[in-house]
Parts: structure tokens; sequence; C-alpha cells
């Protein structure tokens, strides 16, 4: 044991010397979220700020009818109405962006809702990424419009508007805010997570293997009074745990992205700091533990097959891509964590890191997720020992 921990300190110890490891491992997730999450608030903010403040370009064709509405638009604030279009020129107008929208009142509007019929106005816009708030600035002033028309119907009738509302709908919706966002935004956490994980664990990975190849090392090791399981123990114990504090120190970039947040209502920065809470983060954390453990051994196997580093880096890049889909699965809507996803690897961390987020896990379920990922990394661990014990392994073309 304890040249186990001698090996496993001095090659922590070389990881930690390695600027590019230290910046993957720590730095990027932590500066990652509140970077990301600040910049996509303030841009998100200022969009909506502009699409609410902008000043409606609206052609309003008449056909001689609804005079009340002409008042109303050009009553409100955010309007410009321009009148004198023919209607077959609208969508002219609209295609070259000369016009926001247009409204096109059908001929005989007037006498058809004064016998008690519905009229037609047709609405016309192109959509673009900020057309769903100009949208609802204008079927607001359009639902006020008709609002005041049935007013109208109502008070020649001599009744009240209320006669025509038979039923008051309550809506009760009691599902707890937590469970929403875990549902939510619980597919996008483990994507995160396991990526930051797997980079985590790549970059120590390559140096401890191809890297002490390419620095000739490797010999000088090999002849120390230790057996080379005992040394691959203490790299394989490095990159797992390098793989675990990338993912935490993303969990932590994440918290300090939310709590920092000055734009988040208080009912969900309270959601979201339930969420992640130090029992979730540990029991997520818990899930990763034998994923990263995968991802050591496997990751080692290729970079002790590795001529060089460059190599390595050739062979180990595009697992970024298989690594992502099972993930990306996972955020699928109608996916569940059923006894046969909870035995595929990656999908069933993503899964059932939704559900324990959402706080509906199943002990069952998490209980085969566990005993899967720990087969596959008692697995991944076997493979890699049997495969670092051929020489043609370690001194492939050196």
């Amino acid at each position: 044991m304890k040249i186990l921990r001698t090996i496993f300190l001095k090659e922590l110890l070389d990881t930690i010397r390695d600027r590019r490891t230290l910046f993957v491992m720590v730095i990027f997730p932590l500066l990652l979220f509140p970077l990301l999450m600040t910049a996509i608030t303030a841009v998100q903010t200022s969009q909506i700020k502009k699409a609410e403040d902008k000043v409606l370009r609206v052609g309003l064709v008449l056909n001689g009818n609804a005079a009340g509405l002409r008042t109303l638009l050009t009553s409100r604030e955010g309007f410009a109405v321009v009148e004198g279009i023919h209607p077959d020129s609208a969508h002219a107008f609209l295609e070259r962006d000369s016009l926001d929208a247009a409204i096109i009142v059908s001929d005989g509007f007037d006498r058809t809702v004064e016998n008690g019929g519905k009229g037609t106005v047709t609405f016309a816009y192109r959509f673009t990424d900020e057309y769903s708030i100009a949208e609802r600035r204008l079927k607001e002033a359009l639902r006020e419009f008709e609002k005041g028309l049935v007013g109208k119907r109502f008070a020649r009738l001599g009744v009240q508007p209320d006669i025509v509302e038979a039923v008051t709908l309550q809506e009760q919706d009691i599902t707890p805010l937590k469970e929403k966002l875990g549902r939510t935004i619980g597919g996008l956490l483990p994507y995160l997570f396991v990526i930051f994980c797997f980079m985590g664990s790549m970059y120590p990975a390559i140096d401890l293997a191809a890297g002490e190849k390419e620095r000739g090392t490797i010999e000088t090791l090999l002849t120390a009074p230790v057996g080379r399981f005992q040394i691959l123990l203490g790299k394989f114990g490095v990159v797992v745990l390098t793989g675990l504090l990338s993912a935490a120190v993303s969990m932590l970039g994440l918290y300090v992205a939310v709590s920092r947040n000055p734009d988040m209502p208080q009912e969900m920065l309270g959601a979201v700091t339930s969420i992640l809470d130090p029992a979730t983060i540990l029991l997520v954390l818990s899930l990763l533990l034998p994923l990263a453990m995968f991802f050591a051994a496997f990751l080692l196997s290729l970079s002790f097959y590795a001529r060089s580093y460059k190599e390595a880096q050739s062979l180990i890049s595009p697992l970024t891509i298989v690594i992502i889909l099972p993930v990306a699965v996972g955020m699928i809507p109608g996916i569940e964590l059923t006894p046969v996803t909870a035995m595929i690897p990656v999908l069933n961390v993503s899964l059932a890191t939704k559900e324990i987020i959402a706080g509906t896990i199943a002990p069952g379920m998490l209980a085969i997720v566990y005993g899967s990922l720990l087969a596959l990394a008692g697995l991944s661990l076997w493979a890699c020992a049997r495969w670092v014990e051929r020489e043609e392994t370690i001194f492939r073309g050196g």
C-alpha cells in the first residue's frame, strides 16, 4: 500500500505540474458556467428589452371598416401605423422588411360584427428570432379591440358578458418547482458533467502514459522494484481523481453562476439551490465515480498503445463525440430510466442524474445503475491491466 501511495503521489505531482491539464481540469470548468450564464443572461435581457422597446411598423388595411382598431393602435406607444397599402402589396412590404406586420380587415367587417357574426382580420408577419415578443404585443392589441366589440354587443343586448362563461376553470399544478426544474434542466446537467469528467480524465491519461513514453521516462519507471499493476493503479487513481475533480468543479461553477445571477427570480433561485444541495451533488458524484474509473482505464489503454503524445490525442479526441451521443439520447423526451436503459453505459448516468435532480429516483433503478457501472469499471480495469502487461503495448514503435 505504501508503494502504491508513493506512485500515486508521484503521478499526481506530475499532473499538477502540467499547466494544460490543470487548466482543463480546474480553471476551465470553474470559469465556464459563470461566464456562460452571465453572457447569455446579458444578451437575452438586452434582446428582450430591444424587442419590447422597438417601434413596430404596422401596415393597416381597413377597407373602410374597424375605425376603432386604428384609434387603438395609434393611441398605443410602440406602434407606427402605415395606411394606404394595397392588400396585395402587404406581403411584398413584409418581405422587404418595410413593415414588421400587416393587419388586413375584411370587406364588410363592421356589417358582419353588427349582425352578430365574426369578422375576419388577417394578421401577416415574417418570423424572426425576436418576433415572439412583437407578435405578443400586436395580439394583445387585437384582443383588446375584440374585447371592446364584444362588450358593445352585450351592451346592446342588455346582458352581462359573464353570461357566456358557464365554467370557471381553476388549474392546479401540484408538481413541485424542484421537480419541474429537475426534469427541465436535468437532461442538460449530466451532459455537462459527463463531458467534463471525460475531459478531466483525458489529458492526464495522455500525459501519464503516452507522455512518459515520449519523454523516455517509462523505462526508468519500469526498472523500479514495483509491479506493472501497481504502476498502473497509481496512474489510474490520478486519472480517476482528475476526472471527478473536473466534474465537481463544474458543479461548483454552476452553483456560483446561479447564486450570483441578479436576474434570477428568488423562487427559482431557491429551487435551483435545493437541486444543487450537498446530498444531491454527492449522489451524482457517486454515479460519476465508476464512470470515471471506466474512462480512466479505457483512456490509459489507448494512451499506452500510442507511440507519442500527438498520436494519443488523435486516438482519444474523437471519442468525445462517442461520449456525447448516449448523453444526448438521454435528453430526448420519453426516454426514461428502465431496467434496460439502466444497463447502458453513460446513458444510465444521464437518465439517473435527471431523476436524482428531480427527486424521483427509484432505489431499485439506482441499484441497477450502480451495479452495471461498477461491473463495467472492474472489467475495464482488468482489461487495461492485461493490455499493459504486454511488452508490445508499452514499447510499441520504440
